[in-house]
């Protein structure tokens, strides 16, 4: 795509920002592959390194939670070393100026939350914490990696000796009830949906842009590689998020100077 071409739609991205009334963004692993986390599911990633342990093998086998454990000890420091890239921020910029109501991520690692976006819906859970599944008590995940790198592959709580698992969800486990029905109450009454760096290929939460485009939202992609909606979005962009949302917000703020 060439720059005349991409400074277009740009331009025509930010109308639709301008003409819209609730607008919302859907996010995924590629809007954090530009603060250095790793797109998982890629040749070498984690996941093609260890082995998906489900829900209910962590609640019945010792090893399938050591086998899960190992994974996480290796993950929990990137998740923590991350920081917001400019797509972050512009998405918390966006919120600030009146353009955004509500992130909704399938990420677990709090980064829109650090940018400064205030409405995020995690549809996957969190990495920051993790809780007891036995009597609920939760604690910050830097205690739990600590007793990962000792060697300790099956923490327990101190209270009531009750697995202790991230406030993720793993396969097999059942979504939010109460988050994924504000995600898709949202998209029944967004007029603008923004989706970055989703393959829009895991379920449930891909569904959400599909429904937002049944109930007459405008939809723009920002994503690097092709997805199965993609014949959905009103515009395409293949370019870095960053930098085409900061074009928006620059945009939008001229229209406030």
């Amino acid at each position: 795509m060439n720059e005349k071409a991409t400074a277009e739609k740009i331009d025509e991205a930010i109308r639709l920002f301008r003409n819209a009334e609730r607008i919302m963004t859907f996010t995924g692993a590629g809007i954090s592959t530009e603060s250095g986390l790793s797109d998982f599911r890629s040749p070498g990633g984690l996941w093609s390194r260890y082995r998906m342990v489900t829900y209910q093998e962590f609640l019945e086998s010792a090893k399938g939670r050591r086998e899960y454990w190992a994974m996480r000890r290796e993950l929990i420091p990137e998740l923590l070393r991350a920081r917001p890239n400019k797509a972050h921020k512009a998405l918390a910029e966006l919120e600030k100026i009146g353009k955004m109501e509500a992130v909704i991520t399938q990420n677990i690692d709090g980064l829109h939350q650090d940018a400064g976006s205030s409405r995020v819906l995690e549809l996957h859970g969190t990495n920051r914490t993790a809780s007891c599944l036995g009597c609920g008590r939760q604690w910050p995940i830097e205690p739990i990696q600590q007793q990962l790198e000792e060697g300790n592959l099956d923490p327990r709580c101190d209270s009531c000796a009750g697995l202790i698992k991230p406030d993720t969800v793993s396969f097999g486990q059942a979504m939010p009830q109460d988050v994924m029905a504000e995600a898709f109450s949202l998209a029944e009454t967004c007029d603008l949906l923004l989706m970055i760096g989703s393959s829009l290929e895991v379920h449930p939460a891909a569904s959400i842009p599909p429904a937002a485009h049944q109930y007459g939202a405008r939809l723009i992609f920002i994503n690097r590689t092709r997805t199965p909606l993609d014949h959905l979005a009103d515009i395409l962009f293949r370019e870095s998020a960053g930098e085409i949302l900061e074009a928006i917000v620059n945009g939008l703020q001229n229209d406030c100077a």
